[in-house]
Formats: structure tokens, sequence, C-alpha cells
């Protein structure tokens, strides 16, 4: 398993989740499914986190136009990259450190997130670059990791809602179904507080 390093072990340990974390990392993927596709695809915005060589993270917010972010292989998807406040932070850490790490969030009615985790390249001259109105650039991430995150702490932004999985003072925190899914209900650990 390559997913954990001693820190997440360490606390997995403390909380009593490792045999949870492993349950997760066997149903990691490297190829997108045509669910991951149809998502990644229809999303209006993504986070990108990086770090340059010296392990310095870095997280961006990035802006596209609904089908701008595109799996163009079973391992890869590919992104456009626009004029922005010319720091390049994440593009300039990729050419320093492929390592990459995307999160893509639906905060409506029916919240979701995917995590894909990479290593990404920068290029100037993509063959898709002119598929892209105002795109300078063109980043490539080759996945090592696709896995689902659970949602429940994703606000509804179309009503304004907070997650109702949010801790509330005096009252019993609510449990999400996935913990009840045959393939996890039997290493999910006792809640501690």
């Amino acid at each position: 398993m390559t997913m954990y390093h001693q820190g997440n072990r360490s606390l997995q340990d403390e909380f009593g989740s490792r045999a949870l974390a492993d349950r997760l990392e066997s149903l990691t993927r490297t190829a997108f499914s045509e669910d991951d596709r149809a998502f990644i695809e229809s999303v209006g915005f993504f986070f990108l986190a990086t770090a340059d060589a010296s392990a310095r993270p870095d997280c961006s917010f990035k802006a596209v136009p609904p089908g701008s972010v595109r799996v163009i292989a079973p391992d890869v998807l590919a992104f456009p990259d626009y004029d922005g406040n010319g720091m390049f932070k994440s593009l300039g850490n990729i050419v320093e450190n492929a390592h990459v790490g995307l999160l893509f969030i639906a905060m409506g009615e029916k919240p979701r997130r995917l995590r894909v985790n990479g290593s990404a390249k920068v290029s100037m001259n993509d063959p898709l670059l002119p598929e892209f109105d105002g795109a300078q650039m063109i980043v490539r991430v080759t996945a090592a990791h696709i896995f689902p995150n659970c949602p429940r702490y994703i606000p509804d932004m179309t009503t304004q809602t907070p997650s109702s999985y949010l801790p509330k003072k005096g009252e019993a925190p609510l449990e999400p179904a996935w913990k009840t899914f045959d393939v996890f209900k039997d290493v999910v650990p006792p809640r501690r507080v």
C-alpha cells in the first residue's frame, strides 16, 4: 500500500481507523470510471494542491468552464490554465515537483467529492491548447489514486444551508449512511467524541 505514511498511520492507530483506511485504499483506482468522467467534466471549479521542491504547500481554486477538465485517457485528465495573477504558484510548483492533489466538489442538493492524486506536467504547446479559448497552458495529470470522499460536511450552497452533519452542541452527531454499507461496516471504528 502506498497511500499512507507514518504520520497517517500513527493517527489512524490513535483513532482506531487503520482497518477503515486500508479498506478505503483498497477501493482506490488509477482509471477513471464513466461516472468519474461525467462528474469531472461537469464541474465549474476544482481545488489544486501542489508543493515546491522543498515541500512547501500551495492550494489553488481553479475556476473553469464546465467541460474544460477532460478525462483524455483511462488514467489521465487535462485542464487548461488561464491568465491569473502571474505568480504561477501552482504551475511553478508542478515544474519542480510533479505530485498533485485535485479535489472536485458538488455543493448542491446532492453533495459529492472526488479526489485525484497523481503526477502532473505543464505544457505551453500541448495539442489540446487550441481547444480552449484563452488558455495559455495545458496541465495533464496522470492518476495514481482516484477515490470518492465522504460528502457529509459539504454545505448546500444553493440554499446557504450548512451540512446537517456538522457537530451541534448538545446533540448526538448524525452518522453518514456509508458507514453502514457492507463494504465498510466491519471496519468503521467507534466514534470517540
